[in-house]
């Protein structure tokens, strides 16, 4: 028997903005490095994919620092001489949102397959004109929706379809945690400054309602209308430097959207809120035949045959556990970071054509909401989600 002789293929991958959290983090550690340590991404039994990541940002002394951290060899604060190498097939972009476009138009010039953060833009008809310039360039492209492959999504998403819930009527979701002030010196702000401004693109309905977006319209059906209220609870915060600034954005957000499908999906979203639930993403899904409270990583269900029967009576102490008539789903696979998991899935699609459905377009669905949720709240009616 012949051995199989494996072909490892580099591709080399421009990644810009990733020195902030999220980008370090979950991207660049979790995700492609995380690919270069398991030995590269394994295809069928023939073909390795080994990303080679250049890092590019305005900040020559983060982009040394977090090189050295993590290895990588490559880095520069010239973005333009990265994307004139033709060696480098994908650019990715985790850089602040009123500044995507225009890294994407000189991706696009340069002919890159392009993978990107969402939101890909505040408005809806500039996230649309992104995917036009990739479509149109013939490029392949996405859009970050990592939260389509976290575990306690997954192992709801397996029951759904096993028809555990019978016919979904409808989901809770609840998302949020209290947001530091940086007011009190033990009490250090979590959360870049800009999230609290309009002006530099930030805002609860613009950051979660992307993601809610596609979390309804892969789990439980595509959204027909939105009604939405936002707040800003709390007018004033400090920045990174320590100094008062004014909050000109919304930190809260109260949305209701109703499915073609007739399910109701109510999504809280705070940044003002105080944790009393099992995970900081928990949403509740009733159904004919079941529920399931589904977290980040752990997703509990109650069949309707082990439902209780409930009797109103405020006058004694609750006989039920209401707790303890759920059972929680087991681990049923290995479950990896779901970062990684999507570039994974983008790496396959440039390298041998797997299909990817995560486009730029798809993620102006999502922007779509969002500013369908912001006019909502000015207006203080019902909107209509209109096909993009």
């Amino acid at each position: 028997m012949v051995a199989t002789v494996m072909e490892t293929r580099r591709i080399g991958i421009i990644m810009n903005g990733v020195t902030g959290r999220m980008g370090t983090n979950q991207h660049l550690i979790r995700s492609i490095k995380a690919i270069r340590d398991q030995g590269g991404l394994k295809v069928g039994n023939d073909l390795i994919i080994m990303p080679d990541p250049i890092l590019t940002g305005r900040n020559h002394d983060k982009l040394k620092a977090l090189a050295e951290r993590t290895g990588i060899t490559r880095y520069t604060t010239d973005i333009d001489a990265a994307l004139a190498n033709p060696d480098d097939e994908i650019f990715f972009d985790a850089s602040g949102t009123l500044q995507r476009a225009g890294f994407v138009e000189k991706a696009v010039k340069a002919g890159k397959a392009i993978y990107c953060e969402k939101p890909t833009a505040v408005e809806t008809s500039e996230a649309l004109r992104l995917a036009k310039l990739c479509e149109d360039a013939g490029l392949k492209n996405g859009v970050v929706q990592d939260k389509l492959w976290l575990t306690g999504l997954r192992k709801f998403k397996l029951l759904r379809d096993q028809g555990f819930f019978g016919k979904i009527l409808s989901v809770r979701g609840e998302f949020g945690y209290w947001v530091f002030t940086g007011e009190d010196a033990d009490q250090p702000l979590q959360r870049p400054s800009w999230n609290y401004r309009k002006e530099d693109g930030g805002g609860i309905i613009v950051d979660m309602l992307c993601h809610w977006r596609y979390v309804v319209d892969h789990l439980f059906g595509p959204i027909k209308a939105v009604s939405c209220m936002g707040a800003t609870h709390i007018p004033t915060r400090m920045d990174e430097s320590g100094k008062p600034y004014e909050c000109t954005t919304d930190d809260a957000c109260y949305a209701t959207f109703e499915l073609e499908n007739g399910v109701i999906c109510q999504f809280n979203s705070s940044w003002t809120v105080r944790v009393r639930r099992d995970d900081l993403l928990t949403m509740q899904v009733d159904g004919t035949h079941g529920s399931a409270i589904v977290g980040l990583r752990k997703c509990w269900v109650q069949s309707l045959g082990t439902t209780p029967r409930p009797v109103w009576n405020p006058d004694i102490d609750q006989p039920i556990d209401f707790f303890g008539g759920w059972q929680e789903v087991p681990d049923t696979t290995t479950y990896d970071n779901a970062f990684k998991i999507q570039w994974e899935e983008f790496l396959k699609h440039v390298v041998c054509d797997a299909p990817f459905p995560y486009t730029l377009r798809e993620g102006a669905k999502g922007v779509q909401l969002a500013e369908l949720g912001l006019k909502s709240w000015e207006q203080r009616k019902w909107l209509n989600v209109d096909p993009l």
